[in-house]
């Protein structure tokens, strides 16, 4: 039986891992099995290889069904409970408001794609800041006047984001317009229906 601390299957586990994503099998008892590993282990663990941006997908070991967004819903749940939560009450109850609401899908695209736009100008403000602070030694007073320095730069990634935003936003508009949001429902455009 494999422990219950993440260790290095012995023999060629890697190849495994060459062929697709890495995949980790929950089973009926709550229990994740990495098959990479060919070891147990925890939310904590599948939380670690998400921050370190690995690929991989949770299956239920006795019907292979895709639970990968059901555990990511998890950690986030942890997250939010354990700690300085992301997600304010009235912002929750915004999300659950577009379930079943006929801009549910247009809605999750636009959110993804702001994200992403987020992390990307996240990932601009970090290369243009590197080597500029030893964060060994970085108070909370240098870290102020260090952002006061930056605020132009800060200002301009800022600029790029609402901009790149309210392009997203645009596209969504015109997506309604041109009847990408109802096709074929009567009254809306694209429908081939007049009123």
């Amino acid at each position: 039986m494999p422990s219950s601390r993440r260790s290095t299957a012995p023999g060629g586990a890697e190849g495994a891992a060459a062929s697709g994503p890495r995949v980790l099998k929950k089973y009926p008892n709550r229990r994740l099995y990495d098959t990479q590993t060919s070891s147990y282990i925890t939310l904590a663990d599948v939380k670690r290889m998400v921050l370190d941006g690995e690929t991989f997908e949770v299956r239920d070991a006795k019907t292979a069904e895709d639970l990968t967004r059901s555990i990511l819903l998890q950690i986030i749940l942890e997250e939010e409970t354990g700690g300085v939560p992301m997600f304010s009450t009235q912002m929750l109850a915004q999300i659950i408001r577009f379930y079943g609401h006929a801009m549910q899908g247009l809605m999750g695209s636009y959110l993804e794609k702001n994200l992403q736009t987020f992390v990307d100008l996240q990932g601009r403000f970090a290369e243009q800041t590197k080597g500029l602070y030893d964060p060994k030694s970085f108070t909370p007073e240098m870290w102020s006047q260090f952002l006061t320095g930056q605020a132009p730069l800060m200002q301009g990634l800022m600029g790029n984001y609402l901009e790149q935003s309210k392009h997203l936003f645009e596209q969504m508009q015109d997506s309604m317009k041109a009847g990408g949001l109802f096709p074929g429902m009567p009254g809306f455009p694209g429908s081939g229906t007049k009123r």
